[in-house]
């Protein structure tokens, strides 16, 4: 931790004694000048809150119905917020923070965290729900982002809440294209853990969310969709469609390689040396031409239309250098549980690819992503690390991951 564990608590120490003299009771905000320390900020924030907020409040209240489930859903939040799922439980799990989302009103929509962080933020209604504005919640860094505009952390005893007294919190404003508010994002934790990195790794969280808002990732078209990344799901018009193994091989080989195979070639990929009839094959296609509407040639097996399909994405991210992309869609080997000749030299071929591409980048986060899925690789976590500034909170779970992977 890059603030001694002494300095903090004698930060803290310092600020609940200044929280005492402004704050002696909901109704008689203190007098006199801040102390050395003590920001303008908070005095100003803790003056208007005790207005509508008792300091002894236990808990964040709640909006009128206590579901946020239709705010979500219509949120333009929810889909770069869900497309960073992954990234932000990381972050949270590895760090021991917990990770909150709320809209333009400062009610938390979306949070997550590990259990033990989880526990303790819902003893707070640090949940969605809650309400965590100003006039509801009382001076933290939420509603100081919300109200100003601009990033803000809070430490210990500057909230106006003896209940949060126990946290700290680093908290930036969302905005979308014209710039107007749309909500916040925030990471909290005990007071303890308390590290300057930690608004960095907000910032860069906002800086994606905003890209996301700007260039949305197109949503699935119509027809057939393939996940073949780590499963086997095939929708077609958004409804699952019940394969045999085989089949969905042969729908993943027809996807990778829009050229098509002769009978012969589709054969020897799917099975291999096997001794399996033409007919066989034939039947197995036609099984899977119903399935998806007609769309695979006969002379030439070959997809008639394009399809949806995360391979292909992947395989795509890879020629054209993105990285970031690539990192994101490949969730898992080539469906993994073939033993298909073709699928696997495909599997490999998307893997070292995804695999070279991380470790010829200098972005951390594509090395501490791919980690995440290649748990027993111990040159992507060793480069994670290298990658990594000496005081980043995500330092952790890299060296975590290295030690589980070098025991193997």
């Amino acid at each position: 931790m890059a603030q001694g564990q002494g300095v903090l608590w004698h930060r803290r120490a310092a600020l609940e004694r200044e929280w005492a003299r402004w704050v002696p009771a909901p109704t008689t905000p203190g007098s006199g000048a801040a102390a050395p320390g003590l920001r303008p900020e908070v005095v100003q924030s803790w003056s208007r809150s005790l207005r509508t907020v008792d300091p002894a409040r236990d808990s964040a209240p709640t909006i009128d119905d206590g579901d946020v489930g239709p705010r979500w859903v219509e949120s333009p939040l929810r889909g770069p917020v869900t497309e960073l799922a992954e990234e932000l439980r990381g972050i949270a799990d590895d760090a021991g923070y917990i990770a909150a989302v709320t809209d333009e009103t400062g009610t938390i929509l979306w949070s997550c965290g590990g259990r033990v962080m989880r526990r303790r933020a819902e003893r707070v209604n640090f949940a969605p729900g809650g309400r965590w504005d100003e006039p509801h919640m009382g001076t933290n860094a939420l509603s100081l982002a919300l109200r100003t505009g601009r990033p803000s952390s809070v430490f210990s005893a500057e909230h106006l809440v003896a209940a949060l007294h126990g946290w700290v919190c680093y908290c930036a404003p969302i905005r979308d294209r014209r710039g107007n508010q749309l909500g916040v994002l925030d990471l909290s934790t005990t007071w303890d853990r308390s590290h300057p990195l930690a608004m960095s790794t907000v910032r860069t969280l906002i800086t994606t969310i905003q890209t996301r808002l700007r260039n949305p990732v197109p949503t699935a078209r119509a027809g057939i969709q393939l996940n073949c990344l780590g499963v086997a799901e095939i929708l077609r018009d958004g409804v699952p469609v019940r394969l045999r193994p085989r089949q969905v091989e042969i729908l993943a080989l027809l996807a990778l390689e829009p050229e098509g195979f002769t009978p012969e070639r589709l054969r020897e990929a799917v099975y291999g040396e096997r001794q399996v009839s033409a007919t066989t094959l034939k039947a197995e296609v036609s099984h899977l031409r119903r399935a998806v509407g007609g769309d695979i040639t006969s002379r030439r097996y070959a997809l008639a239309g394009p399809i949806s399909c995360d391979a292909v994405d992947v395989l795509a991210a890879i020629r054209s250098g993105d990285t970031a992309t690539a990192v994101r869609l490949h969730r898992g080997p080539l469906l993994p549980e073939s033993d298909a000749p073709g699928i696997a030299q495909w599997r490999e071929y998307l893997e070292v690819g995804v695999r070279t591409a991380v470790l010829e980048s200098d972005v951390a986060e594509h090395a501490l992503r791919y980690g995440e899925s290649a748990p027993h690789d111990v040159e992507v976590h060793e480069h994670a690390l290298r990658l990594l500034a000496s005081g980043d909170v995500r330092r952790a779970g890299a060296t975590a991951r290295l030690r589980a992977a070098s025991r193997d």
